[in-house]
């Protein structure tokens, strides 16, 4: 192999390791979008159960893991405090609080709707 030759074969490495800047950059947004997706999962699953568990008559810890469970979401913290519930799920390495209140109605009453003429 002549002088030449090698020369001419200089630079050759730089598409491979651009290939892989590209690779590694494209794997970074994937994985954050992964990431945003069990947050938003988390926090859809939390809502849905810290709502089911305050329409609850009674405790309401079981109703919130049942709506957990499904979801891919593990119940992590329930608390319940007269009418208000506060809910911890976690997806993943994601983790979301809810919390929800039930409104007891009477006979008549509009329960907070719009009672406007």
């Amino acid at each position: 192999m002549s002088y030449r030759s090698r020369r001419d074969d200089r630079g050759q490495i730089l598409p491979l390791v651009l290939l892989l800047i590209a690779l590694g950059a494209g794997l970074a947004v994937l994985v954050g979008e992964f990431e945003a997706v069990a947050v938003e999962r988390a926090t859809a699953t939390a809502d849905a159960a810290a709502l089911a568990a305050a329409t609850e008559r009674g405790d309401g810890r079981t109703v919130a893991r049942e709506f957990a469970a499904p979801n891919g979401a593990q119940l992590m913290s329930f608390t319940r405090d007269g009418g208000e519930v506060l809910v911890v799920v976690r997806v993943g390495r994601a983790r979301a609080t809810a919390r929800a209140v039930a409104v007891l109605c009477g006979p008549g009453d509009p329960c907070g709707r719009f009672s406007g003429p």
